[in-house]
């Protein structure tokens, strides 16, 4: 592996949410939306913004029109590219928003070329020529983009790349469009096609159908690629395509190479998942909620230990942390750490009783309090001070249009501190209560709440008094 860090080193990452995020089923960004996910694509380092398709529709080039006349005042630095169909009309278009480069695609496996395009071999040679000049025409840097280039046969996909680069085209994108490309096939795909066609730079933009999008662009890397396509959240059409985060962390693992701001992570992750209305699956490599988070006694005694028994990379590589669960799969260890990061210290005879208890209670989540109650059963002593209520909350919440007002809810509930919550009408989406022993925790909880994926704004009001009945 060591061998390829100098591939990785000078790799460059072409991030495509603003035109392939958008064509995830149910995804629709605004042109507002747009522009900050451009500035903090910027922020985090990308080289390339594939900003859309201006064709498409009068918002889309708006967008890019915007985008493009950002990075030309000097507030973008990443190369911002405009996608055009293989059409005298797309291509003005594209040319017309003058961005760094216009990316034409094309469908060159016999699939494509029969079904879709209804185009000999040779016809599609002449268009994409032709095509290719014309953009160049324009002055402007431009790729080409042989789609559905995984299933082509080889020889005339050397055919199509040498057409477009004697064309003009600096930079030749080999999409495996359906994902059925492996890492050693990749390998041995870029490599055969760096050897054949030389003289011109290649990206892979690779689709996760088979779930190998990754890895498949690793291997594409190894063979020659020098760009990888890459989505925020791993958004596109149907299953989408590279994960940016996952591939930027995984390469960072394995060659100690900084291809982003791997700090900034997460910032354009609650971004995209806010306007995109999709949610980061839990259990989503680098970026899920549970991704550092551990459960069974023996990870979590190693975790307490040595982090690195159990995690590949540290959370706070990406500004996260690490966490674990108490229930039924829970050790003595855990138990013990928990209770002590809580300020209360049982003996071993009372933390093997509280662990008994904890495993006969079969609850999927344990939160303080329910530890600190049950150590409390266990002792038959009071271990922690009963939280007054001198000092109560209100909190108004509002959610986000994109987010679901239950989940949001389920997530607040579990938040140490909150007593009740409560979906409401009006101005708010949800009413919740908070019980705090004094102000630094209150904070602590509202900071909590706030941070709460899916919370868009919050208006605290403090009890002064109450009437009792």
């Amino acid at each position: 592996m060591l061998g390829y860090r100098d591939k990785f080193a000078r790799l460059r990452l072409l991030d495509a949410t603003l035109r392939e995020g958008e064509q995830t089923p149910g995804v629709s960004f605004t042109i507002d939306q747009k522009i900050d996910i451009a500035k903090k694509l910027d922020e985090l380092g990308v080289h390339m913004i594939e900003a859309g398709h201006p064709a498409v529709a009068p918002d889309v080039k708006e967008a890019v029109s915007r985008i493009a006349a950002m990075k030309r005042d000097g507030e973008i630095r990443a190369e911002i590219v405009a996608h055009s169909r293989a059409v005298k009309s797309d291509i003005d278009v594209a040319a017309d928003v003058e961005p760094d480069r216009i990316a034409i695609f094309y469908g060159v496996s016999d699939i494509h070329l029969k079904s879709k395009h209804r185009k000999s071999r040779e016809e599609a040679l002449q268009i994409i020529g032709e095509m290719v000049e014309y953009a160049k025409s324009y002055g402007v840097k431009v790729r080409f983009t042989a789609e559905d280039a995984s299933r082509a046969d080889v020889e005339y996909l050397e055919e199509v790349v040498r057409t477009a680069r004697d064309a003009g085209a600096d930079r030749v994108s080999l999409a495996d469009t359906v994902g059925v490309l492996t890492p050693w096939t990749a390998k041995r795909f870029f490599e055969h096609m760096v050897q054949r066609v030389p003289n011109v730079e290649y990206d892979i933009h690779v689709h996760n159908d088979l779930g190998m999008a990754v890895a498949t662009a690793f291997g594409a890397v190894m063979g020659g690629a020098t760009v990888v396509h890459v989505t925020v959240n791993g958004l596109g059409e149907r299953v989408g395509i590279v994960p940016l985060q996952t591939f930027a962390v995984a390469v960072k693992v394995h060659f100690d190479v900084d291809l982003v701001n791997l700090s900034k992570l997460m910032e354009i992750t609650r971004m995209v998942e806010r306007y995109s209305g999709l949610e980061v699956p839990y259990n989503a490599p680098v970026i899920g909620d549970y991704a550092f988070i551990h459960k069974a006694g023996v990870h979590v005694a190693g975790i307490l230990a040595d982090p690195r028994t159990y995690e590949a990379f540290p959370p706070e590589l990406i500004g996260r942390s690490r966490d674990y669960v108490i229930d039924k799969y829970t050790g003595k260890k855990a138990v013990k750490a928990k209770l002590e990061k809580l300020g209360i210290r049982l003996s071993d005879d009372e933390l093997l009783k509280v662990l008994e208890e904890i495993k006969r209670s079969n609850v999927k989540f344990l939160t303080d309090d329910t530890l600190v109650t049950i150590a409390e059963k266990v002792t038959g002593r009071v271990l922690k001070p009963r939280v007054t209520e001198n000092l109560e909350a209100i909190v108004w919440i509002k959610v986000d249009s994109n987010a679901f007002t239950s989940s949001v809810a389920r997530k607040l509930s579990s938040i140490e501190g909150v007593r009740e919550v409560a979906e409401i009408t009006g101005d708010y989406d949800l009413l919740v209560k908070v019980v705090s022993p004094d102000h630094a925790f209150l904070n602590s909880v509202l900071d909590s709440i706030r941070n709460v994926k899916g919370v868009e704004s919050t208006h605290t009001q403090i009890v002064l008094k109450k009437i009792e009945k």
